[in-house]
């Protein structure tokens, strides 16, 4: 019988991970006992896929408020921070603004409007047209900002996200103003030290800062990049892609990502002789058409993963072959044409019109928007993702 089924991606559950834990374990024993459950093979190169979260529990890679504060004042000093483009999130940035207010005495924090860099909406466009306000050119302070936007709510949390972070910003005890504007160089009106909190935007951010003339700049990769007090840390990201751990403590990115998923590889490939590839992942990269919230606000979808990841995907489109070369065939005919069409493609068909339509995005990156879905973020209890067929095509 010939193959009716091509990719496959499974949620398996694994143990409730603590730190210290041995992940490599947990997750080999984990895919070996799925297999053997579930009565199906595992093959070369097929896809473990881990979230980020276990793996920075498991490392316990944790920082307090009072570090990120530390951190702050060594960076910045004591006297006012001006803050540009933070995102809307309870979970992503709360807790850090929290300890970036205790590190100064006086915060300006700087909102894009209508929405964030990921779509979380403060303001609908459609109101700011009826009261002449253009968010390009115009410069809204908070009390601008009420009198016209008033006390709006998020449509999913339905959080009024200006009064949350007002209410933060006023429990730390820091002076602090909030202020309304789309163009970075803004911030030097009110500051000349200045932490851009912006994610995907951040290096034309920090440029654009220097440029205009502010004093010290950073990014939040900037913050928690070395240890502090103690803390948790990352290297590359910092604070970006941290997410609260409790009300006064965040968990940062996993340091260690290459050398687990590269240990698992190996593991499996000992107990199975087998060659996986293992990725950790955090946030798909993929857009609530309702919300229009776009779901990545880690800095990267993939933080480690092995080297059969690497690239493109490179790909055929089915339907453009049926309907354009092989227009003139049906049943068997079309399906010998198409699958011998496949397997005789060019090794890199970029620019190729039979690829127009196919999705230009790494392999990293859609592999683990696959993953974020079949996870969830709340209590499937499956952090790990085993995806087989994924690496076929129609042909095999």
């Amino acid at each position: 019988m010939d193959r009716v089924v091509g990719t496959v991606a499974r949620g398996l559950r694994t143990p409730i991970i603590s730190q210290g834990d041995d992940l490599a374990e947990i997750v080999v024993r984990t895919v070996l006992d799925a297999a053997t459950a579930e009565q199906y093979c595992i093959e070369d190169r097929d896809i473990v896929a881990i979230t980020e979260s276990v793996v920075g529990r498991a490392e316990g890679n944790y920082a307090s408020v009072d570090q990120i504060a530390a951190d702050v004042r060594a960076k910045f000093g004591d006297g006012t921070l001006g803050l540009v483009f933070p995102i809307l999130s309870r979970n992503r940035f709360a807790t850090c603004l929290q300890g970036i207010a205790r590190g100064v005495r006086r915060i300006v924090m700087m909102l894009s409007y209508p929405a964030d860099e990921v779509g979380n909406e403060l303001v609908d466009l459609d109101t700011l047209e009826k009261h002449g306000i253009d968010p390009w050119t115009d410069v809204l302070t908070e009390e601008q900002f009420r009198r016209t936007c008033g006390h709006t709510v998020h449509r999913y949390t339905g959080v009024d996200y200006v009064a949350y972070y007002r209410s933060l910003l006023d429990e730390t005890g820091a002076d602090s103003q909030i202020v309304f504007s789309n163009h970075p160089e803004v911030i030097l009106q009110y500051a000349r030290n200045v932490l851009a909190c912006d994610i995907h935007t951040r290096e034309r951010t920090k440029r654009l800062l220097r440029e205009h003339g502010a004093a010290v700049v950073h990014g939040l990769d900037d913050i928690l990049n070395r240890p502090v007090e103690g803390s948790g840390y990352n290297e590359q990201y910092g604070l970006l892609g941290s997410n609260k751990a409790t009300e006064a403590s965040v968990k940062l990115l996993p340091r260690n990502g290459q050398q687990l998923v590269e240990d698992i590889q190996e593991r499996v490939a000992a107990a199975t002789g087998k060659r996986i590839e293992v990725m950790i992942y955090g946030d798909g990269a993929f857009k609530d058409p309702v919300g229009r919230v776009w779901e990545l606000a880690d800095p990267v979808v993939a933080p480690a993963y092995t080297a059969g990841l690497q690239g493109t995907p490179n790909e055929v489109k089915i339907k453009y072959l049926a309907d354009n070369h092989f227009a003139h065939l049906r049943g068997e005919a079309l399906r010998a044409a198409i699958t011998g069409h496949i397997q005789g493609k060019a090794g890199d068909l970029k620019g190729s019109m039979e690829a127009q339509g196919t999705t230009p995005r790494r392999l990293t990156d859609l592999l683990g928007s696959l993953a974020d879905l079949v996870s969830g973020s709340g209590d499937k209890g499956t952090p790990v993702v085993y995806i087989k067929g994924y690496f076929d095509n129609y042909s095999r």
